[in-house]
């Protein structure tokens, strides 16, 4: 998974956020004092995972996973992190002066030379976002080079039959976008931080959906991240499916017990959205992704395409991150704004 632009409203979004967040002190976006030395034992993808100290030099993969060191202010404990540079402008972005003190170590995803190149004691990643077997890049490597790790929420195997066994996801999106924060703040001594941003974001949340008429229909959205001969989207333990909900859409695929996946164009045809929210990233921008949707003959008469309901969203929006809540609060007002 990888990152890309921000929109104008999610910036003014973020910056409001940013404002909140200073609300519940000023010292949010400071360097941590941290907790005292002893053992802290976490649950991490339905294993206790105990860390005799407190890391002192994390590595990252990807946008999301840093963005929630930065949010947590700890940027001053990172050695670097790996992102491809499509990252976009982060002029808005709270916790844009993370990207100032840590050190971008490479644009493509982590692997074992980088980290031990990098003194690492820690690696903060996913499954799929920098985490791979066949890379030989796991966690019980790194255990063995005595390197301690957390493994993304969003990302956690749930044991599915699909995709022999390495289907993702153990809980809904947001929920686990506030574990991550909440264990986080417990291993690194910023309880306060992390309860002070749950609490923001929650109520960020609330907000949006509490503005969701409730005198019509919900609109049937589908994700749309890329995909020419099938399309890549997202199941019910993605970002995308809570974004959806809270905003107050009805996710097609909210049936796909699994984060981010591939499913046929009949089944899209057949569920037959509203809107197609574009997951904006990569080589293939979102105009690309728009021309051929609109192209794409099998989609002619789906009621997105033939009413132009196309929406853009971001992919550090989409994948489990901060910025999430703000991206509820986004498409929450497009859709709010459909006539029906």
């Amino acid at each position: 998974m990888r990152a890309t632009a921000r929109t104008l409203a999610l910036v003014l979004a973020l910056g409001a956020l940013s404002l909140g967040t200073a609300a519940c002190g000023a010292d949010v976006a400071e360097d941590p004092k941290g907790r005292s030395g002893e053992a802290v034992t976490l649950t991490n993808c339905g294993r206790k995972v105990t860390f005799d100290k407190v890391p002192e030099r994390v590595v990252t993969n990807d946008v999301g996973i840093t963005e929630i060191m930065f949010a947590l202010g700890l940027a001053d404990r990172m050695a670097g992190f790996a992102m491809p540079d499509d990252k976009g402008d982060l002029a808005g972005v709270p916790w844009r002066d993370g990207y100032d003190k840590a050190k971008w170590l490479s644009k493509k995803k982590l692997n074992k030379e980088l980290v031990l190149d990098a003194r690492a004691d820690f690696v903060f990643a996913g499954w799929n976002y920098g985490f791979d077997e066949g890379e030989g890049f796991t966690p019980a490597v790194l255990g063995k080079l005595g390197i301690d790790s957390y493994v993304l929420t969003e990302s956690c195997r749930n044991g599915g039959e699909s995709s022999r066994g390495k289907t993702r996801g153990v809980m809904p999106p947001l929920d686990a976008l506030y574990t991550d924060l909440r264990n986080l703040g417990k291993l690194f001594g910023v309880e306060e931080r992390a309860e002070a941003l749950i609490k923001k974001f929650r109520a960020q949340v609330a907000e949006a959906e509490a503005a969701v008429p409730e005198d019509r229909e919900r609109p049937r959205v589908f994700l749309y991240d890329d995909g020419r001969d099938k399309p890549f989207t997202s199941g019910r333990y993605a970002g995308p499916h809570s974004i959806i909900t809270k905003a107050g859409g009805d996710h097609v695929m909210k049936d796909l017990m699994d984060s981010w996946t591939t499913v046929g164009w009949e089944t899209v045809v057949a569920r037959d959205p509203d809107v197609i929210v574009i997951n904006d990233y990569g080589d293939v921008g979102a105009e690309q992704k728009k021309r051929f949707l609109t192209s794409y003959g099998p989609l002619k008469n789906v009621s997105a395409v033939k009413h132009d309901r196309i929406f853009v969203l971001d992919y550090a929006d989409l994948v489990e991150s901060p910025r999430n809540p703000a991206a509820i609060v986004e498409l929450a007002r497009y859709l709010r704004g459909l006539r029906r």
